[in-house]
């Protein structure tokens, strides 16, 4: 059943905002019967302020999932849009009853119905790193949303070192949009990509991120680190995903920073997350279907262009990926996957399962109970 079909029927729809623990902070769409006169009373007021009772919570429920959902292993995620019974408006509570089909769905970070992924990079403090750059933008090609870049604190460059960086990322297939944070620059430009579409702001930690929704969003007051002068790197600010709503319409969610994303896509489907390759690609092909690109004779893609390094390194984290999956998935493997510290890992012998395991001595006493039925 469709939004339009349940909005018909009278029954509240919201959007979850945010998660915690069993507990879900819905907001409710304006245009629902009971919200308009909510909201007919709320201007009363403000009209003639003494003469009319105090309104209740027009706008966000803390809501409860039906045991029902619970049952039929109904996950409600963050972007999901609901329906809502039993409305309590004066303590501001409800319960999911439905959750309407998702459009969209992303593991990490798990939010539903996102319709495009902000990535935010600095070119200075902490410098741009384009291996790292590269990482991001191939986790966010990977899903199939469209991608946005935005590179902040422009402000700390010249006018020429930012004319290299935008030379060098069209060659790779993206046109990024230069913002400084700090002193309003085209932070209204990014504002438009926004409005009226649920987008993932993305990047690594201290790159603006939190100060960047800050200023699209004046009201909300997010926590700011400063970057580690040690590693060049920010400290994490943002512990959640929440959404928060837009001015000029839309949402954004906030995503906990991370510094590498992980490679766990399919080795055969890596190459058409680099728009330079899928150029080539599109107007050839290679000799074999599942070319990998590396060694293979009559290959179409392999050649000079800049992140084809950065193509090779990445193949081999995502077969590592894609072995270590199917050992795990395997019970007679006779490899395991072993962390040696310090982000290291390695493969190593699996020990035959219970043969180095000690009898227990329940099983020592049932033995000897038999020996001694043998011997009579």
């Amino acid at each position: 059943m469709t939004g339009e079909n349940f909005a018909a029927t009278g029954q509240l729809l919201g959007t979850v905002v945010a998660v915690q623990a069993n507990f879900y902070r819905v907001q409710l769409d304006q245009e629902d019967g009971e919200i308009r006169e909510i909201r007919k009373i709320r201007e009363m007021r403000e009209q003639d302020p003494p003469h009319l009772p105090h309104p209740p919570h027009p706008l966000l429920l803390l809501c409860t999932r039906r045991t029902r959902l619970k049952k039929i292993g109904q996950q409600v995620m963050v972007g999901d849009r609901v329906v809502v019974e039993e409305p309590d408006w004066a303590g501001g509570r409800g319960a999911i009853a439905d959750v309407l089909p998702r459009q969209s769905e992303l593991d990490r970070p798990a939010i539903a119905n996102v319709n495009q992924i902000l990535l935010v990079f600095a070119v200075a403090d902490p410098p741009l790193e384009p291996y790292q750059l590269s990482r991001f933008l191939i986790k966010a090609e990977s899903t199939g949303l469209d991608v946005l870049l935005c590179l902040n604190k422009s402000d700390l460059i010249t006018q020429q070192e930012q004319q290299q960086i935008s030379d060098r990322l069209l060659s790779w297939g993206y046109e990024p949009i230069f913002i400084s944070v700090k002193n309003g620059i085209n932070t209204d430009q990014a504002a438009k990509y926004l409005s009226n579409k649920i987008t993932v702001i993305a990047g690594p930690s201290g790159v603006g991120k939190s100060s960047l929704i800050n200023s699209l969003i004046d009201s909300l007051g997010l926590r700011v680190g400063e970057v580690s002068g040690k590693l060049a790197r920010g400290r994490h600010t943002t512990r959640h995903i929440e959404l928060f709503e837009l001015p000029s319409g839309g949402m954004l969610a906030d995503t906990p920073g991370f510094n590498q994303p992980d490679m766990d896509c399919n080795p055969e489907e890596l190459i058409h997350y680099f728009p330079e390759a899928r150029k080539r690609l599109a107007v050839a092909s290679c000799r074999f279907s599942d070319c990998l690109h590396r060694d293979e004779p009559e290959c179409v893609v392999r050649g000079d262009w800049e992140r084809y390094e950065h193509y090779l390194e990445f193949l081999d984290d995502a077969i590592a990926h894609e072995t270590q999956l199917h050992q795990q998935a395997d019970p007679e493997s006779t490899m395991k996957l072993k962390s040696k510290g310090k982000g290291q890992s390695q493969y190593e012998p699996k020990l035959e399962s219970k043969k180095y395991r000690r009898i227990s001595r329940k099983t020592q006493l049932q033995d000897l109970q038999e020996l001694y039925r043998d011997e009579e």
